[in-house]
């Protein structure tokens, strides 16, 4: 039996952060082919990076990556959107 804590969108666990800093959560984590929402996952992407993450030879740490998108000031979410509108 796992327990997890909910920090800052991140699920770790219990034991791994001071309690004080943690907000727990109940819930399931499954990997159910009935899942409802299973036809909105892009598997296509998700092997595509799986083999860039593969052939990349290291990969950053947590801190690394925030260290990194720290300095990005652009908005992701305008991107995504503006892709999206191109496909239509």
């Amino acid at each position: 039996m796992l327990t997890p804590v909910f920090e800052n969108g991140i699920l770790h666990r219990l034991d791994s952060r001071p309690p004080e800093h943690c907000e727990t959560k109940t819930g399931t984590i499954s990997d159910s082919s009935h899942d409802l929402l299973a036809h909105m996952i892009d598997y296509e992407f998700l092997e595509a990076a799986k083999r860039e993450v593969e052939a990349a030879g290291y990969i950053p740490t947590r801190e690394e990556v925030r260290r990194i998108l720290s300095r990005d000031k652009t908005s992701w979410a305008d991107i995504i959107i503006a892709e999206r509108r191109d496909r239509l």
